[in-house]
């Protein structure tokens, strides 16, 4: 049913995907998906988080992978895999994090934050970089940025825009810089 919901999502977009639309592409009856998904927002809840938990996985043992010897060409080599997600999986370029539901009361951290946390403490130990709160925060500003530009840079190429996909690898890079220095050995500027 996820499979169904995800290649919905993927042609109209989340905000009008019904749950008689899953059942309807997943060849099942509005029971079944209701046996599952109690409603609309549990199965965009439930694709938002198969999104995460794939592409997070893969980002994950990228950087942690040992040909990276640089904190830049691990994030790099991680970046690759989000970008891939846009044009592999279906209904990622909608619900990457499921941050963009608005759900009221808000509990919890963001999806998108836990992301950013995960990847900013491997990043950390790895390399023996600063974590700080000062970093850390910059480093979900750069996660977050990189997302905005990824997402442009998908919203009308499939591939990818290189340009917007190149300068959210640069100001990642730009907004890191201050706590963990330069590509290539740099030191840090504080």
């Amino acid at each position: 049913m996820l499979d169904a919901a995800a290649q919905v999502t993927n042609e109209i977009g989340y905000e009008r995907l019904t749950t008689a639309m899953v059942a309807d592409r997943a060849r099942a009856s509005i029971g079944t998906v209701y046996r599952y998904f109690p409603d609309r927002i549990a199965v965009l809840l439930s694709l938002a988080a198969r999104n995460a938990d794939r592409t997070s996985g893969l980002v994950l043992a990228e950087i942690s992978h040992s040909s990276h010897t640089e904190w830049t060409a691990a994030l790099h080599a991680g970046f690759g895999h989000f970008f891939a997600a846009f044009r592999t999986e279906p209904g990622f370029a909608s619900l990457r994090y499921g941050d963009v539901l608005d759900l009221r009361p808000a509990v919890g951290a963001l999806a998108r934050q836990t992301f950013s946390d995960q990847i900013f403490d491997v990043l950390v130990k790895r390399f023996a970089l600063d974590a700080s709160a000062e970093a850390r925060s910059a480093f979900e500003s750069a996660v977050v940025t990189l997302d905005a530009l990824a997402a442009r840079a998908f919203a009308r190429d499939p591939q990818g825009d290189p340009a917007f996909l190149d300068a959210g690898r640069r100001a990642a890079e730009a907004l890191l810089a201050p706590h963990w220095g330069t590509p290539h050995g740099g030191t840090p500027t504080r």
